[in-house]
């Protein structure tokens, strides 16, 4: 079976670097035409030239997708470039300082969920209406092993990837009907450029430290992105609601 992506519209969130960036080359690879949105300008513009030096079909759109005027012009222009969209990964994220709960301040609690959770939120929200107007769509976020266990991350970080495996999980009963599949990918360990700013004689990370030991071998970004094509495209057609590990067995432990 094909990937039955080529010709297809797909938007990748966070594409200017790391797992984001990967995704968006195979996609464009696959014949996709892409909508490449970072915060970053130069990133995403460095990934569009990437994939139009490749023959491809890219454009960008910067801008934080927490807030709505930014998810409206990434929908907008996807839809007027490209005729309509029929995949989008909701990739973007950040890390939390590992803090535990007492230790979390409002701020990095509002950031993490607001970039993590509400973005993804906001923007498949705006995208649906053109999804189900076409009677197909195929959503793929990206979650992680703090989406399935309290040891892998801060308690901020920790609450917006299990939110992101129930929006997951809801998009997929919601909307099977409608022809739109919904699924995640829960990366391990990978080798991007998401710092972390971590006090490590605080409690949370000197509590988390000794569950490191079974995190596995650190995969790159583009074994990451092999998964998150592969969710998008029509080999994975009866595949809804899946929260997929690309862990190394990490998740097996």
């Amino acid at each position: 079976m094909t990937s039955g992506l080529d010709g297809r519209s797909v938007i990748v969130t966070g594409a200017g670097s790391g797992i984001g960036r990967a995704a968006a080359l195979a996609f464009a690879a696959e014949g996709a035409k892409v909508v490449v949105a970072d915060l970053n300008a130069d990133g995403a513009e460095a990934v569009v030239k990437e994939i139009e030096h490749a023959g491809g079909t890219a454009v960008a759109v910067t801008g934080d997708l927490s807030e709505q005027a930014v998810v409206d012009e990434v929908t907008a222009t996807t839809v007027e470039r490209f005729g309509g969209v029929d995949v989008l990964v909701n990739n973007a994220g950040i890390m939390d300082r590992m803090s535990a709960l007492a230790d979390v301040a409002d701020a990095e609690w509002e950031r993490v969920i607001r970039v993590n959770l509400t973005a993804p939120f906001l923007l498949t929200r705006a995208v649906l209406p053109h999804m189900l107007a076409a009677g197909r769509g195929a959503i793929v976020n990206t979650a992680s092993e703090a989406g399935f266990r309290g040891s892998a991350a801060g308690a901020a970080y920790t609450a917006s990837k299990h939110g992101v495996v129930g929006l997951t999980k809801s998009l997929a009963v919601m909307y099977r009907k409608q022809g739109i599949r919904a699924n995640a990918i829960a990366p391990g360990g990978t080798a991007t450029n998401i710092s972390v700013d971590a006090d490590r004689e605080a409690l949370g990370p000197a509590a988390l430290a000794p569950h490191f030991v079974n995190v596995g071998r650190v995969a790159q970004p583009e074994e990451q992105a092999a998964a998150i094509v592969f969710l998008a495209s029509d080999a994975a057609s009866n595949i809804n609601g899946v929260i997929l590990p690309v862990d190394d067995g990490w998740s097996a432990v």
